[in-house]
């Protein structure tokens, strides 16, 4: 596979990403943790159904027990932390501060053999970052508080394990993908436990409750861990990092068409940073 098509494959998972507010709107009541359950569930499930029809369950035995400790302590805990800084701070100024791992990406890749950190990723990185802020904050104050500071940690904590799990997963290269499908089971059985000892069980009301449910499953909490595994190992990590700014604004985007949120001066400004810290980045990406 190609370096260029290993980042686009990537990237599929920053589109299905995009989609994340949206299904969890659409998946209330269910609370957070055994909403983890059950969608962690269902992409592990259609991983290891994919894996042993490929024939690839033997190659599952081969991989060391660290590397699938690593693998469910990123998505477990990345989720658990998230949920938790949004329980104890503002949600605009902990899911922003969150959403500093893709420019920490872009950032820690420079540390990893063979890559070399420019210029253009800084800058793009920037760009893109002042873009997300426009989003989650709507163009207003971010009004920080010192009682929201154990929130605020939680936070960076959260983006420091998303972008220290995508940029190890790089030293992790012979690691087969369908190991991913081990890494969402064991993040269902933490969450499912974890669960049961902190929330009340609200399963889904409507139709368009577990359709919302299934979907967070199969796309953003499901095929998106694989797609994301393929291009962080083998495409441009740095260019994918500085592209999942695309995320929030794509996100913002399917809340605008489903009628959830408005559309604002604040959008389009955001639209242009992140589009041209992503163009700077590529352009960065493709110098010699």
């Amino acid at each position: 596979m190609t370096k260029t098509r290993a980042t686009a494959i990537g990237f599929i998972a920053v589109l299905l990403w995009s989609l994340l507010a949206l299904f969890t709107v659409g998946s209330s009541p269910t609370p957070p943790l055994l909403l983890n359950t059950i969608c962690f569930s269902i992409g592990g499930t259609l991983g290891l159904i994919w894996t042993g029809a490929n024939g690839g369950l033997r190659q599952l035995r081969a991989v060391p027990w660290t590397t699938y400790l690593f693998g469910t302590a990123g998505l477990f805990g990345y989720h658990a932390l998230y949920f938790s800084a949004l329980r104890m701070a503002p949600a605009a100024e902990a899911g922003l501060i969150a959403y500093l791992w893709p420019l920490l990406i872009v950032l820690f890749s420079g540390l990893l053999p063979g890559e070399h950190l420019r210029l253009g990723h800084l800058l793009g990185a920037c760009l893109g970052f002042a873009g997300a802020a426009v989003i989650i904050t709507g163009g207003g104050s971010m009004g920080f508080q010192t009682d929201h500071l154990p929130g605020y940690g939680l936070a960076l904590l959260c983006a420091l394990t998303w972008s220290g799990y995508s940029v190890l997963s790089r030293r992790l290269g012979d690691t087969p993908t369908s190991s991913v499908a081990v890494f969402c089971i064991a993040a269902a059985v933490a969450s499912g436990l974890l669960h049961l000892a902190v929330e009340d069980t609200v399963w889904p009301d409507s139709a368009i409750g577990w359709a919302s449910v299934a979907a967070l499953g199969l796309g953003p909490v499901g095929l998106a861990f694989y797609v994301w595994d393929i291009g962080v190992k083998q495409g441009d990590i740095q260019m994918l990092g500085t592209a999942s700014y695309a995320a929030p604004l794509l996100s913002t985007l399917a809340l605008v068409v489903a009628g959830i949120a408005a559309p604002s001066w604040g959008l389009a400004i955001a639209a242009v940073l992140i589009t041209g810290g992503a163009a700077i980045a590529a352009r960065a990406s493709m110098r010699r």
